[in-house]
């Protein structure tokens, strides 16, 4: 027996490395891909859109917020990965009678590496984990060591009502990296706001995110008329909110953004 702590100070205990895993997180079915668990996944959401093969190849056990506990049950898992976030307390507590569960709490990068590190040890896939972790430390050292000015901001995740992040949040961590300075910062979890105070807090730059409501660039010109001297941005919301291994990539994908709007914001 081999006892871990998952990221609420949760026992998990497991009796061998898992064979038969369902992950109830998109991001975190990403990492179990990128950890070569290919034969290991049996079940996840659909919502889990990484790897795209995976919806057809794996049983596809609900949403993250309405999963289909009897099914988890038949897939006879021997590890289940879910989220706090993410995922309803309730129907967590329900899947502890089926398998160990093990939930992370991911609020900023160090959070993200944390969980990286510990499903890698967990699955007995440390050294791919930890080739992972290196790559996102590195990308991140180097992106954050640049020059940009630091400039205000807000990101919205959805229309009708407007909803934005604050400052307990993942996203928020991935801004300050960008140097911006989350006008909502002193806010707690996604607060609804109006087009009246969005334009009171006059942004420098406004974030709208492809999800969970997917922006475009109709919508990009309704907030224009209304915030004339912000600059909008449409933007790849994983980048911003997958805290598995898609993190690789962020980084790259931060700098051009970075790029794009300094370009836009120091134009004549």
């Amino acid at each position: 027996m081999t006892s871990w702590k998952d990221q609420l100070q949760r026992d998990v205990e497991l009796t061998a490395i898992p064979n038969r895993i369902v992950s109830l997180v998109p991001s975190q079915t990403e990492l179990l891909h990128s950890l070569g668990l290919e034969k290991q996944v049996v079940g996840i959401t659909r919502f889990c859109v990484h790897p795209p093969q995976w919806l057809k190849e794996k049983t596809i056990i609900g949403g993250t917020k309405n999963i289909d506990i009897d099914k988890i049950n038949r897939l006879q898992p021997d590890l289940i990965i879910a989220n706090k976030e993410e995922n309803i307390k309730e129907q967590v507590e329900a899947l502890q009678s089926i398998a160990p569960v093990y939930v992370s709490d991911v609020t900023n990068l160090p959070d993200a590496l944390d969980m990286i590190h510990q499903i890698a040890a967990i699955t007995g896939t440390i050294e791919t984990g930890e080739q992972i972790t290196y790559q996102v430390r590195k990308a991140f050292d180097a992106f954050e060591n640049n020059h940009a000015p630091l400039l205000s901001a807000a990101y919205l995740i959805w229309r009708k009502p407007y909803m934005t992040v604050g400052g307990d949040t993942f996203i928020h961590d991935m801004l300050t990296r960008c140097k911006l300075q989350n006008v909502f910062g002193d806010e707690l979890r996604y607060p609804q706001v109006s087009i009246e105070q969005l334009a009171a807090m006059q942004p420098s730059i406004v974030i709208l995110s492809s999800e969970p409501y997917p922006f475009k660039q109709k919508h990009s010109e309704e907030i224009q008329a209304q915030l004339p001297g912000a600059v909008i941005v449409l933007a790849d919301g994983e980048m911003f909110s997958w805290y598995g291994s898609r993190l690789i990539f962020a980084a790259d994908y931060f700098r051009q953004l970075q790029i794009q709007w300094n370009r836009m914001i120091l134009k004549p």
